[in-house]
């Protein structure tokens, strides 16, 4: 039971002829107990007070009247009047009186959002155009910076050149090697268990090869170079977005495209192809052993490979390899130039680069797919 020296708050409503009085009483306090409201209340707002019975008070009782005022609509047929408060005492009235004197702003509420399904459809659709579009501008900036190249326009550092080519070319080996290896394995090991039952072990190293140099070789360097070079770029680029190293270079008068994107472009580019040979080898050799495992001798092995990889074969490859790694390079360089200026926004970058690599490398191989087809080769 609430203590007699602090009364419950209380709303009473009365009616005095036509008219309704509200009776205030009690101590309205934010920690004291809740409002007891007594009659029913009517559809419109009380022709005065009555305060007699009235405590202490904070900005509960403001609150509350406020909030009467602002759900009871005040209308004197189609004419709209001011609100009464008489019987209020005179802060409480000035405070309400400059409370409703302000409009209140629609825009400002929180209203619920009902997203529907065209709703969401058409914000995907949008996000989308905008990937695009901004995949576009990036890409013809890049253009436009090769042909700065090719006409000896364009400036960056030799050494920076070097050091990205080392990164992305000898560095990878590694990498590049055991994946392939393992692959070349997993072929010959698949394609022996099937091939087997018609007494057609040879053609083990016909399926290894020309998977090797039409798909499996380039397409998982590529994956590859995703993960680890892709991202690298756009990590690099975004922590120097971060840190407003690139504002400091167009400062200087340097363009970061020039300085940034475009070594990362031609050194991925160079190296591709050289990988994706690299990888070719290395996967066949894989399957070498496999064949030698299942009594395929290795000069066997080795001459029905190279009857079966023709110079056709063995080109699709490395031509598919450069517009990987112009892909590749675009797309982290690109995440690592729209990246947020916190380490959080870098750590994203990073992951829509990986993402958007790989897709876009399983986007050109399927189009160079259709192509090859149409083209019989």
């Amino acid at each position: 039971m609430p203590s007699s020296d602090h009364p419950p708050p209380r709303a009473v409503w009365q009616q005095d002829g036509d008219d309704f009085v509200l009776e205030v009483s009690g101590d309205w306090r934010r920690d004291g107990p809740a409002v007891e409201i007594e009659g029913n209340p009517p559809d419109r707002l009380p022709s005065r007070y009555q305060v007699d019975k009235l405590g202490t008070y904070d900005s509960t009782l403001p609150a509350f009247l406020l909030c009467l005022h602002r759900s009871v609509p005040v209308t004197d047929g189609e004419k709209e009047k001011s609100p009464s408060f008489d019987g209020l005492p005179d802060n409480l009235r000035g405070l309400l009186e400059l409370a409703l004197s302000v409009p209140e702003e629609i825009g400002n509420q929180s209203a619920p959002t009902h997203s529907s399904e065209i709703r969401k459809l058409g914000k995907i659709t949008l996000e989308v155009w905008e990937s695009l579009r901004a995949l576009a501008d990036f890409t013809g900036k890049t253009v436009i910076s090769l042909g700065r190249f090719f006409t000896g326009r364009a400036r960056f550092r030799p050494t920076d050149f070097w050091m990205i080519l080392q990164q992305c070319g000898v560095q990878a080996l590694p990498i590049v090697s055991l994946i392939s290896f393992l692959i070349g394995l997993i072929l010959a090991f698949v394609g022996n268990v099937q091939l087997s039952n018609f007494g057609a072990n040879l053609f083990v190293a016909d399926l290894v090869g020309i998977a090797m140099v039409r798909e499996m070789g380039v397409v998982m360097t590529a994956i590859i170079m995703s993960g680890r070079t892709g991202a690298a770029f756009a990590a690099l680029i975004g922590s120097m977005k971060a840190n407003e190293e690139i504002d400091a270079l167009r400062t200087f008068g340097f363009d970061p495209f020039d300085f940034l994107v475009l070594p990362r472009v031609l050194a991925l580019i160079l190296m591709m192809p050289l990988l994706t040979i690299y990888a070719n080898v290395v996967g066949i050799l894989g399957g070498m052993l496999v064949g030698a495992f299942v009594g395929i001798p290795p000069v066997l092995y080795w001459t029905e490979t190279l009857y079966a990889v023709d110079l056709t074969n063995s080109s699709l490859g490395v031509i598919k390899s450069v517009f990987f790694g112009a892909a590749i390079a675009i797309s982290g360089c690109m995440q690592g130039m729209r990246a947020g200026n916190s380490s959080s926004a870098v750590g994203e970058a990073t992951t829509r680069s990986v993402v958007a690599s790989i897709t876009a490398v399983i986007v050109i191989d399927s189009a160079f797919a259709v192509i090859f087809t149409l083209l019989d080769v």
